[in-house]
């Protein structure tokens, strides 16, 4: 929690992670290596795509000073104060079915998506 200027307590805005994404992500560091007690996974915004912005996803080895992190399920998320404004209230996912396999971002604050949906606007 976080007070703002008024003196009250504010609700720190969550990135929720599903079970299906927590428990891909856990095995995935696990084959890499990462310990995840320290380690954990990387949501970012960067500048690209046809509408604008993109998600970045990678594993880091610890977070950095100014991070957000979020716990669910075991699984640590890691994310910088920049693309914080762009994801917050988002929940990740894993989705696997016919055209692929892949982790998602549902996102609260999008407003327009590219037809591919790999890139967005908000």
């Amino acid at each position: 929690m976080s007070t703002d200027t008024a003196g009250e307590t504010a609700e720190r805005p969550e990135i929720e992670v599903s079970e299906e994404a927590a428990t891909e992500a856990l095995d995935l560091m696990d084959r890499e290596g990462l310990d995840d007690e320290e380690a954990g996974l990387r949501l970012f915004v960067q500048q690209g795509g046809c509408a604008g912005l993109s998600y970045g996803m990678r594993f880091d080895h610890e977070p950095e000073d100014d991070d957000e992190i979020y716990e669910h399920q075991g699984l640590r998320v890691f994310v910088d104060p920049a693309s914080m404004r762009y994801v917050e209230g988002s929940v990740l996912d894993y989705e696997s079915g016919l055209q692929g396999a892949g982790f998602t971002v549902e996102n609260p604050n999008v407003v327009s998506e590219c037809g591919c949906g790999e890139s967005f606007r908000t």
